[in-house]
């Protein structure tokens, strides 16, 4: 794995969306790390980077943001089982050829496809190691 150190929200910002040019139609990509460590910022890059000019928010209320058919946001904190996310159909998404970005991933390991990227965010105050 690669890493890149974020010195703030901006270089977080501007790495994702760099990252963003990597990613192809169908990706699925697991973010990993602690409440606060900057996932939502990291998703805001990626859509940026997508040309996606919609405000990206969490969706830990409603599950799944979807932005088009080009970019699916899902935060799986409070997905209780897989068989609670199968009902809601997030495995569809896995099958629409849009970039799904997932956190909390390990909620729903079995529903995710085989192969995956993962991104890591680790660090506290404005220093964080992003790891890809």
């Amino acid at each position: 794995m690669a890493v890149f150190v974020s010195h703030g929200e901006k270089d977080t910002l501007a790495f994702a969306e760099e990252y963003a040019k990597t990613l192809c139609a169908g990706d699925v990509v697991c973010l990993e790390g602690d409440m606060g460590a900057g996932k939502t910022v990291f998703a805001k890059g990626v859509a940026k980077g997508l040309g996606i000019h919609e405000e990206v928010t969490s969706p830990t209320y409603a599950y799944v943001n979807a932005y088009g058919n080009k970019l699916f946001h899902f935060d799986c904190y409070r997905v209780e089982n897989e068989a609670f996310a199968e009902a809601l159909g997030f495995s569809e998404y896995f099958d629409m050829n849009g970039i799904c970005l997932v956190e909390w991933s390990e909620n729903i390991k079995g529903l995710l496809p085989k192969t995956v990227k993962r991104v890591k965010i680790t660090g506290s105050g404005q220093i964080r190691e992003i790891q890809y």
